[in-house]
Order: C-alpha cells, then structure tokens, then sequence
C-alpha cells in the first residue's frame, strides 16, 4: 500500500466573472494548470496514471469529460486517463481525497488531482437549465421538495445568521478583513501556488494576469454597507454581495503521489495527508456542514483545533465561516490567512484544489506543520483535510 503525499499544488490567478479571464475556454484553461503543475513538479506528463477533475457545471464548454479533454489539450500522451466528478463546491477537494485514495490503495503512484470552472462561459445551471434561464430548482424531482425544504443557498446564509446570531456588520467586517489579507499577501509576493496568464482586459487588450482579479486593496466602507441585502430585499438580512464569494473563472491542480516512488523519481513531497472526510448535513440550513466535518477530522486525527497551523475554510458566505468560528473558536489569525473567496473569488469546481494549494504554498511560507481546509457543498454536504507539513 502507498503512502500519499503532495508533490506540487498550483492555481491559475483566479479571474472576475466577464473579466480577465473571459476569453479562455475552461477546458484550455485547465490545460494550462495540468502543464505548469507538471513542469514545476518535474514529473514526465507520461508517469501520470490518472487525472481526476472537478468540475460542478459539466455542460457546454464544461461538459464531455472536461478532465479528458485538458489532459489532451495539455499534450500529456494519450495513455493518460481523466474522469470528471462534481460534489458542487467540494468538487476538487474530493479529487484531491479520490487521488490520495487511489494512490493509499496501490492502484496508482502518480495521480494529479484538479478542478476547473469559467462561471463566465459555463454559467450555473447550464447543466440543468434544459436551455432555459432557471433559478436550479425548477427542474429538480418534485418528490425532493415533499420531504425537505429546499431553499436557495444564500437564504440558508441567512438562517445560518439566525441560527448563529452573526450580524450584517460582523459579515461585512469579517469581508473587509478577508480583501485587507489577500491585498497583503498579493503584494509581498506570497501566493506562490499561482502562475500568470494571459488574459484581456476591459478593451480586449492582451496582458498577463498574475494575481487574484476580485481583490480590492481599498475597500470603500461606505458603499458596503449601503449595499441591499441580495436574500431578504426587505432589509431584515446580512448577506450581500459585498459579503458573498465572487462568481469567477479559474483552474487548480495537486499532484499526488506515492512517497517512495515520488523520492526514486527524485521528487521533493511537500505535504502528507492526515486525514480526509466528507459528511451529510441538512439540506436546508445546508451550510453548516463544516462545523461537523471539522469535528469529525480532528476526531480522526486525534487533534484540537489549537493544534492546527493554518485554516482554509471556504468563504462562499461571510456567515459560513462566522457560524463556524462561534462553534469552534479557533484563532481566527490562523483562518484563511491570506483571504479567501470574498476576495479572490470561488470559480466553484477549482476552489477546493484550488485552497489546497494555498494551504501548501502558506505551511511553506510560514514554516508551519498542520494544515485544516473544509468546504461547505449545497443540499448539506461538506468535505476536510488535514495535511501535513513534510
């Protein structure tokens, strides 16, 4: 049986919806993270057994295996296979745990895990729309909505507020202070997990995009808080989109490998895996789902939360990560430490490789030995790893 490691993690800078990005179809632009992982690793595109894929929207430029078609596009040989997997927001983080699964198995040495997403191209519900423009539950089984109140996710971001007692100011504190960590860590060089791309900007001109696209450095105070509440348009709610993560473009990749024969190859691994879990949380409320994923790894791993180095926590609503904190309590200066979603934004299929790597390029950074990423995932689900330091 094998032991699996991290290799190597990479990001395309993550790109505004309509903006830098626009031009790139997703399948190329996962090509491109299949190639810059691959050459920053090392590894000959040929000693890879399989590439898994997330991907949540698989329609249009999405769909016919889009995991398959970047491996092509990519100029890997054509020995090597693909599969693409949707569990929504965790699509990529549960590539990620399929690959270390497979590699823990002895089925494969050299996986790479990754995801994509152009949510400017491949717009939501294109998978379920049947061509027409839907809010994603119009064509969902009826018998679905007999059994459990099926809501939208940003009016479960609200009763998350309910439930937790977080306020619109905590939210909109908590969205500044996510773009004050992510500026910072944009300026003074941090993100290395991120390679350029060529992208347009707003006149179509070519220029090469290096850093996250929704990132604000000023934040203007005032048109935050004059913001509507996007879920309760009455005024009584906390979410906005000031406070939301941003519609992106994006594409991530994590080589995976056994450690004995990644060090023959002569291989660096960066990290070990701890432990990986996925739970089942209310369909409602459907956003909770971190906090006993959270739980549930700790338990696994036989650690506390003071024992963790470093936090990625997906930032899909201010409100997720506050409800969580309140029931966790952990230091707060170790959550998200270069910003997340609100501020660089949640192209859905890439974000969970997509944190992977940053997580990685952060324990490097900092010297730091433990790492705990969690994601929340619509109708109640929600993935966590813990990773080690090598």
């Amino acid at each position: 049986m094998g032991e699996p490691v991290i290799v190597e993690a990479v990001r395309t800078p993550f790109g505004k919806y309509g903006g830098a990005l626009r031009e790139i179809r997703p399948d190329s632009l996962l090509a491109l993270a299949l190639r810059e992982l691959v050459d920053r690793a090392g590894i000959p595109p040929e000693k890879i057994e399989d590439v898994i894929a997330g991907c949540v929207t698989q329609a249009g430029e999405q769909g016919a295996n889009v995991g398959r078609l970047a491996v092509l596009l990519a100029d890997f040989p054509v020995t090597v296979p693909a599969v693409s997997l949707n569990r929504m927001c965790g699509s990529s983080q549960q590539a990620v745990h399929f690959a270390a699964q497979a590699v823990a198995a002895g089925d494969a040495k050299f996986v790479i895990a990754c995801g994509v997403e152009s949510m400017t191209r491949a717009p939501m519900f294109l998978d379920i729309s049947l061509g027409k423009k839907v809010s994603g539950f119009e064509t969902l089984n009826p018998e679905l909505f007999k059994r459990y109140d099926l809501i939208h996710q940003g009016e479960s971001a609200e009763r998350m507020a309910e439930k937790w007692g977080i306020t619109r100011e905590e939210a909109d504190e908590f969205s500044k202070e996510s773009h004050r960590k992510a500026s910072k860590a944009s300026k003074e060089g941090l993100n290395r997990e991120i390679f350029p791309v060529q992208g347009v900007d707003k006149e179509g001109n070519p220029f090469l995009l290096s850093r996250d696209e929704g990132i604000r450095d000023v934040i203007d105070e005032e048109k935050m808080r004059s913001l509507p509440t996007v879920f309760r348009p009455e005024g009584n709610g906390v979410v906005t989109a000031g406070n939301s993560s941003q519609i992106s473009d994006g594409a991530a990749a994590v080589l995976v490998a056994d450690e004995k024969a990644a060090r023959e190859l002569g291989l660096r691994p960066k990290a070990r895996f701890v432990t990986r879990v996925v739970v089942g949380s209310d369909p409602t409320l459907q956003l909770d789902g971190p906090i006993p994923a959270t739980r549930e790894a700790l338990r696994r791993a036989g650690l506390t939360l003071n024992d963790i180095d470093w936090i990625e926590i997906n930032e899909a609503f201010a409100t997720v990560v506050l409800s969580w904190a309140k029931e966790l309590e952990p230091d707060m200066e170790k959550v998200n430490p270069w910003g997340g979603a609100v501020a660089h934004g949640h192209p859905l299929g890439a974000t969970g490789a997509g944190l992977m790597a940053k997580m990685v390029a952060g324990l490097e950074a900092t010297g730091g030995a433990l790492g705990l990423q969690t994601m929340c995932i619509g109708h109640g689900m929600a993935t966590a790893t813990i990773i080690e330091r090598i």
